[in-house]
């Protein structure tokens, strides 16, 4: 029999709305060097002040021709002068060639470039030309990448190398940027141990490594955030609220692992709620139900769960985009690939399930056959996750809902 105190699980799409609508982006952005820029995300459009390429240039070695003086092969005109990039050109004299490198400017009266291995050289210096140019051939247009006040770079824009690139080709030194997003990470639990504290032959009874604190934090960096491990916190209500409100008052999130649930020792959610609100509680989502977002003191709070698969999928899902919209960027719902599932799965849950699997050499997917939210190795080892309705079983050939991870961990 359900609670009915207990509001009932909430879909995830709806939580998602809702947790975004809290996400307003954050004030004062910085401007910051465009070499430095990368995986920053843009704080205002940027439009081109000149156009690129700025006037018509060589797409090839070679030369530079009148494309009417060339009516048929073998024709041989003597060069008259060279063209190296950066250089500028004079006029093309009629029944003459330039000799013109890659990237250089077009001379005046030139129509079309004839790349090298098109030609060869006569004893006398001239070039005689072994096909029939076309006008237009090899020739980069002025303005055929970038046209003057065109908008290149829209606000909201993720950088990417490529974006670097094209901002610094129309003279962009540096970029106004969303400001990174300070981050309490914090753990909980009197069961986890660091990596190095305890050899594994010394682990008492019921000790575990705390994985999470590893994987969020990196999660956390790839997003751009400036990350500020707090440590684990003791199982005990007033370690929890002391944590909490010292995270509040300095932090612009405070994410935590565990401590999200029902049990006795699950500290969280009145440590909030005495702190602050919650607004999230539980998800209709497997795995990744405890899932929990509101205010602490100034700061956003997210608690995720504490098994490994549960925070792994939950931040995906869920903390990747939150941060992402804190920094101002639009595009946020991860792609969903339509793809054939090579295996059966007969035994679904009433929530929306997220099924760890991995693509194979016939393009399908395979299932890593142990689901538990405690199998980390089950993320290790796949490469995505199926999105799969709530009762919804899965049939060998049936098309799936596939979730990339390779879109989600950039």
């Amino acid at each position: 029999m359900s609670n009915p105190t207990r509001p009932p699980l909430k879909p995830l799409q709806q939580a998602w709305e809702e947790l975004l609508a809290y996400a307003v982006p954050l004030a004062a952005p910085e401007l910051v060097p465009t070499h430095e820029a990368d995986g920053r995300v843009l704080a205002e459009s940027i439009r081109a002040e000149l156009q690129v390429p700025p006037q018509d240039n060589s797409a090839m070695d070679g030369y530079a021709v009148r494309s009417a003086d060339i009516a048929q092969a073998g024709i041989a005109l003597p060069v008259s002068q060279r063209i190296a990039a950066g250089d500028n050109g004079q006029p093309l004299a009629a029944g003459t060639v330039a000799r013109i490198f890659t990237g250089a400017p077009i001379p005046p009266g030139a129509d079309a470039v004839v790349m090298q291995e098109d030609t060869a050289a006569q004893p006398d210096g001239a070039v005689a030309f072994n096909a029939v140019p076309t006008a237009g051939q090899n020739v980069r247009r002025a303005g055929e990448d970038i046209t003057r006040g065109a908008e290149i770079l829209a606000a909201g824009t993720r950088l990417t190398p490529a974006e670097l690139g094209q901002a610094a080709s129309v003279g962009r030194a540096q970029l106004l940027v969303a400001r990174r997003p300070r981050v309490a990470l914090l753990s909980t639990g009197d069961e986890l141990i660091m990596p190095g504290e305890v050899a594994p032959q010394d682990m008492r009874p019921g000790s575990i490594y705390n994985s999470n604190r590893f994987f969020l934090r990196s999660l956390l960096v790839r997003l751009g955030c400036e990350v500020h491990d707090m440590g684990n916190v003791p199982d005990s209500r007033e370690a929890t609220v002391a944590a909490l409100r010292e995270a509040g008052a300095s932090f612009d999130l405070v994410l935590t692992s565990g401590g999200v649930s029902v049990g006795e020792e699950d500290h969280i959610k009145p440590a909030v709620q005495l702190l602050g609100q919650l607004h999230l509680w539980q998800l209709a989502i497997k795995p990744g139900k405890p899932f929990a977002y509101g205010t602490v003191g100034q700061a956003h709070f997210i608690g995720l769960p504490g098994n490994p698969v549960s925070s792994f999928v939950t931040f995906l899902l869920l903390v990747r985009p939150f941060v992402l919209r804190l920094q101002g960027l639009s595009q946020l719902e991860p792609p969903r690939v339509a793809m054939r599932a090579d295996f059966d799965w007969a035994r679904p849950d009433k929530r929306q399930e997220f099924l760890r699997v991995r693509r194979n050499a016939n393009d399908g997917l395979d299932l890593y056959p142990n689901q538990s939210s405690g199998v980390l190795t089950s993320v290790v080892w796949g490469d995505g996750l199926i999105d799969n309705p709530g009762g919804g079983t899965i049939r060998r050939g049936d098309t799936v809902r596939f979730i990339p991870f390779a879109e989600l961990l950039v």
